[in-house]
């Protein structure tokens, strides 16, 4: 039921989205050089790489690192970069991955290939049998001000509470944070 409600979601978000997304992409290429969308090794259920897309916004330079780990990390922002990270813009093109089942709407947030320390709690916590999500549960209660102790604890209890209805309240809940950016450092 979740895969099925996941596709038709997704299918119906990029129908509705689709030219949003192509002046996002527009935009993104106009204001810095390098490509629209940016393509990131992320692991996702059973510790599996895949590649996840986002609309850059990083300048092509920039070292392939969680952001809080940059050295001032505003330095390395594409003129929109800031403002579509605020938005959580750059995360729109994730409908994709959805749809070819790289990714769920809701799950935990998937950690880049080096985030080992991460990897390894969520494995420990039996997380990594999820597929990652577009939200989460950790997302609506701190996004990037949570340690990573703290995003494993909520992604283990989404693990023990996931259902339809959850992901639904987790859905309706994620709107408040975006439009916000509560929770956002960069």
């Amino acid at each position: 039921m979740k895969r099925m409600f996941d596709v038709l979601a997704a299918a119906i978000g990029l129908a509705v989205l689709v030219l949003p997304l192509a002046v996002l992409w527009a935009l993104v290429r106009l204001t810095s050089p390098g490509p629209g969308l940016y393509w990131s090794q992320r692991v996702g259920r059973a510790s599996a790489l895949f590649p996840m897309p986002k609309f850059r916004t990083m300048r092509i330079d920039t070292p392939e690192v969680a952001t809080h780990l940059l050295d001032n990390p505003d330095q390395w922002l594409t003129p929109i970069g800031g403002l579509m990270r605020k938005l959580s813009l750059d995360e729109l093109p994730q409908l994709w991955s959805v749809l070819v089942g790289h990714m769920s709407l809701v799950g935990p947030r998937p950690a880049l290939f080096n985030q080992d320390d991460l990897i390894a709690a969520r494995r420990a916590a039996g997380v990594d049998a999820l597929r990652p999500g577009v939200t989460g549960w950790a997302q609506i209660n701190g996004r990037d001000e949570l340690s990573i102790a703290d995003k494993v604890a909520l992604d283990a209890e989404y693990l023990r509470r996931r259902s339809l209805l959850f992901d639904l309240r987790v859905l309706v809940s994620t709107v408040i944070p975006v439009l916000t950016a509560r929770g956002v450092t960069r």
